[in-house]
């Protein structure tokens, strides 16, 4: 057996004590598997005294997290702090700088610096892998880089956020409204104290720009990633949703277009049946279409300490067994940049609804603001039973024809300023395409 696999852990919480834990039940497994013992020789982290319920006898502890990058008894610096600027950035470009394996669960560091890390870890010839930085336990980054590699990558798109796709089906399943299910979020530890970061659709956007640079060969970028939360979301459009066939989920989706590749975070309506559909709480799912595979979906717990632990742990064995490859599976200066085409230009139908004034000809006069705004219903849902008690105001919702984004938002100014709508109206993608069919 070769010589063991030497290895620094920056960051002891819940993920870095599950990598502890793993390592420890399994160490002889892992080892058989690997060729090489698994040996974990210094930690950092922010409490030296801290009872985290794990076995560090034996392990050195550094104040100093950039300290395990420069140490001479360390092969492989695992990076679990998190951030994508200070101490974590520090710690991953010290560590490739001096010729450091690197594993890191930080989708924030990946998405915003990853072409540049990318670039210093192959002048070293070391690694930099990042399984656990996107769907936690799903290895859909081995699965793009390895499995599907004979494929010309169509689309993938997913349920990246645990914390929103729970908060979606707690509505759904409970008729309890956004704020309500987020304070039981917040409470069960699935989301921060401020959970703007989930909520509001940057955490899952992090992930898509990671995994449109795998699927398509481009430099990560994501200042391209269009990003809308679910903070607007009511049980009235979950409602209403259901009545159509449809579920509400927040959705990352990239995929080729003429012209470039369009990326974007935005709440769908997804039909049910659709495999994404039947993804609930806090699970994750992929969905990837290439040309020759046609749709494959992976789905498991996106986070957490077992499941981000694992994605961890399978990244260290492939170092251990001496597999080095291009981050973004094509050497750094073969990725393209990538041409953003206008998100207005989407195609497809929408799902809108508002607050109508409710008097005599209000409908009459909001359907031929819509017309006028070239934008064409198929369904209009008028109920009285949904109205909004002592307001005056009455939800109706429409589903249009197949339009384009540009037009449904020309059309949303209208709505705005129109004196027979009351506050802002909402505007939600239909989701019809083959990643989303039934079966």
């Amino acid at each position: 057996m070769s010589a063991p696999l030497r290895i620094a852990v920056a960051g002891l919480g819940t993920v870095g004590v599950g990598v502890v834990k793993i390592l420890a039940a399994r160490g002889a497994v892992l080892s058989s598997a690997s060729g090489r013992d698994l040996k974990i020789v210094a930690v950092s982290a922010r409490d030296a005294h801290k009872d985290r319920g794990i076995d560090l006898t034996g392990i050195r502890f550094e104040s100093d997290a950039v300290a395990l990058a420069r140490a001479d008894d360390v092969d492989v610096v695992i990076e679990l702090i998190g951030g994508a600027e200070g101490t974590a950035r520090d710690l991953v470009e010290t560590a490739l700088a001096t010729g450091k394996h690197v594993v890191t669960a930080n989708k924030a560091l990946i998405a915003r610096h990853g072409v540049a890390l990318a670039a210093m870890a192959e002048a070293r010839g070391v690694a930099l892998n990042f399984e656990a930085a996107v769907a936690g336990g799903i290895p859909i980054v081995k699965a793009l880089r390895e499995g599907l590699i004979a494929n010309e990558i169509e689309s993938v798109s997913g349920i990246l956020n645990g914390t929103c796709n729970y908060i979606l089906t707690e509505m759904e399943e409970t008729g309890r409204d956004f704020a309500d299910v987020l304070k039981d979020a917040q409470a069960l530890g699935y989301a921060e104290a401020d959970p703007s970061f989930d909520v509001g659709g940057i955490d899952a956007a992090h992930k898509l720009a990671i995994l449109a640079s795998l699927a398509f060969g481009t430099r990560v970028d994501f200042s391209q990633v269009k990003i809308e939360g679910i903070e607007k979301i009511s049980t009235t459009d979950i409602h209403y949703a259901a009545e159509f066939g449809y579920r509400i989920k927040l959705l990352g989706k990239a995929e080729r277009v003429d012209g470039g590749i369009v990326q974007s975070v935005h709440p769908a309506l997804v039909p049910l049946g659709s495999p994404l559909a039947a993804v609930s709480g806090v699970f994750n799912a992929v969905a990837v279409t290439g040309d020759r595979v046609g749709l494959v979906v992976l789905e498991g717990r996106g986070a957490g300490e077992g499941p981000t632990a694992s994605a961890v742990v399978s990244d260290l064995i492939d170092i251990a067994r001496g597999f080095v490859f291009a981050p973004f599976i094509v050497p750094t200066k073969d990725l393209r940049t990538a041409v953003a085409p206008s998100h207005d230009d989407h195609k497809g139908a929408f799902y809108l609804r508002l607050f109508a004034v409710d008097r005599a000809g209000s409908m009459a006069e909001i359907t031929r603001a819509l017309a006028l705004a070239s934008v064409s219903i198929e369904r209009i849902v008028q109920s009285g039973e949904r109205k909004v008690a002592g307001s005056g105001r009455l939800p109706v919702v429409f589903v249009t024809h197949e339009t384009d984004e540009d037009t449904m938002r020309k059309a949303m100014t209208l709505l705005a300023e129109h004196a027979d709508v009351a506050g802002e109206p909402l505007m939600i993608r239909i989701e019809n395409d083959p990643a989303h069919s039934p079966g």
